[in-house]
């Protein structure tokens, strides 16, 4: 038996602002938009188009979805991008206007920099050691 993890969610407050962040700035591919009706969609975006795992955009409902909304992990960096040009993904992240917490960083593991989203989602960018 073979398992993998096939998505994710991370709960936006709209579709329209997830897209725009992630697919626009943060370099993300738009994988699937399907209108689900009564409002609701099925939006899956990627890293590359080749990634196994994908992250299903959710807009909030309801007041526990709103509040939820950038505090996924509590606080914690709770999402993990890994890159294989770390300086090309940080200047194209960067000049893009996403937000880094510090400045890239060389730990025993790889490069990494935390960066977030506009509502506080806090993600590692990391290129792993050979």
């Amino acid at each position: 038996m073979s398992r993998h993890i096939s998505a994710f969610a991370i709960v936006v407050p709209s579709y329209a602002d997830g897209i725009s962040f992630y697919v626009k700035r943060a370099g993300f591919h738009l994988i699937e938009d399907t209108d689900m009706g009564n409002g609701k969609r099925w939006v899956l975006i990627a890293p590359s188009p080749q990634a196994e795992t994908r992250i299903l955009l959710v807009e909030a409902k309801g007041d526990t979805q709103v509040a939820a909304i950038g505090n996924q992990t509590g606080g914690r960096v709770g999402f993990f991008l890994h890159s294989d040009d770390f300086d090309a993904d940080y200047q194209q992240m960067s000049a893009a206007g996403v937000t880094f917490e510090e400045d890239p960083r060389d730990e025993p593991y790889g490069k990494v920099a935390v960066w977030r989203d506009p509502w506080g989602n806090r993600w590692d960018l990391l290129q792993l050691k050979s």
